[in-house]
């Protein structure tokens, strides 16, 4: 490994025995890239990741293993992995993989790592906009062609939020109407995050009557008008993200957040595994009926590296 390593690297190369060695190192500093293993004594890479992520240790973070399970790739970049390589080391690939992220010298190393405040400058606000307002759109006519209606778009708000800032992030929800929304998962490789839908009760019978759906809406009928628009919007807007960025996002299953809840119930209720998150919220909503829902795209802090560079490369920076 430590032969595979750029020549014009000046760098001090610091080794560790196993995954407990390694963290005790990274907690005294030393260390700006992590070429981590899988397999350890007392430790594991997988631990080594999840510790990291617990004590917010600021560490550009390469998995070098034998393990080339598609699982194994996903489940250490959802950890907050930057990428995976395989053993054994190809100097050549290494050396793709690390111009790749712009990692390509001693300088850069340092230059990767800005705050995430810093990272998410004016410039980077706008591409992303641009990037979503396609991605929006797509989804806009996907669900203006299945309800047959035009579908109000907005411009995209994207910030660097705290959890407690995303209940007023959205702008469209009246504070004192009651919502339903759904979560899903997604990630890929370097990005990872979570897509919000959040539905203003009042919306349910509009959108019934737009599907022809004739009987009586209780919470199960609800649920499932949820489910449909949620499947139609972060489906869409996640494909057109994809699209464009060249990233393969895999979903997880949707997971309902409550319904007929306060939407900073809603949030707060179901957001204690989020910090600090890139948001990008679209506020959608259907002229000439009652029907107003918003869509968060909550990416982690971590994915900010990769994003910024898929963006970089797409609008030539």
């Amino acid at each position: 490994m430590a032969r595979s390593l750029p020549d014009d690297w000046d760098v001090e190369v610091v080794f560790a025995v196993n995954g407990e060695d390694a963290m005790d190192i990274l907690r005294k500093g030393k260390g700006d890239v992590l070429f981590l293993d899988l397999n350890m004594p007392v430790l594991d890479g997988y631990g080594v990741l999840e510790t990291i992520k617990t004590e917010s240790i600021s560490i550009i973070t390469i998995v070098v293993s034998g393990d080339i399970q598609p699982e194994a790739h996903e489940r250490v970049k959802s950890l907050g992995a930057l990428d995976f390589i395989k053993k054994p080391i190809d100097k050549d690939k290494l050396q793709e993989l690390l111009n790749k992220y712009g990692i390509t010298s001693a300088a850069e190393i340092g230059k990767y790592k800005p705050q995430a405040e810093v990272m998410l400058d004016a410039e980077m606000r706008d591409v992303l906009q641009e990037v979503t307002n396609v991605a929006m759109g797509q989804a806009g006519g996907l669900l203006a062609t299945v309800l047959q209606v035009f579908v109000k778009l907005p411009i995209p708000n994207v910030n660097l939020l705290e959890v407690s800032e995303l209940s007023m992030a959205l702008q469209s929800v009246e504070q004192n109407e009651t919502t339903s929304g759904v979560c899903q998962g997604f990630i890929s490789g370097g990005v990872a995050g979570e897509a919000l839908l959040i539905l203003n009760d009042s919306g349910f019978k509009d959108i019934a009557k737009l599907l022809k759906y004739e009987g009586d809406i209780n919470d199960k009928i609800e649920l499932e008008l949820l489910m449909d628009i949620g499947n139609i919007l972060i489906g869409s807007v996640l494909k057109g993200l994809s699209e464009q960025l060249d990233l393969n996002f895999s979903q997880g299953h949707p997971t309902v957040l409550g319904q007929h809840c306060n939407v900073s119930d809603l949030i707060y209720t179901n957001s204690t595994h989020w910090k600090k998150t890139l948001t990008i919220e679209i506020s959608y909503s259907l002229e000439g009926h009652d029907v107003t829902c918003d869509l968060l795209l909550l990416i982690t802090e971590d994915s900010i590296p990769t994003l910024k560079n898929k963006l970089n490369f797409l609008f030539d920076l």
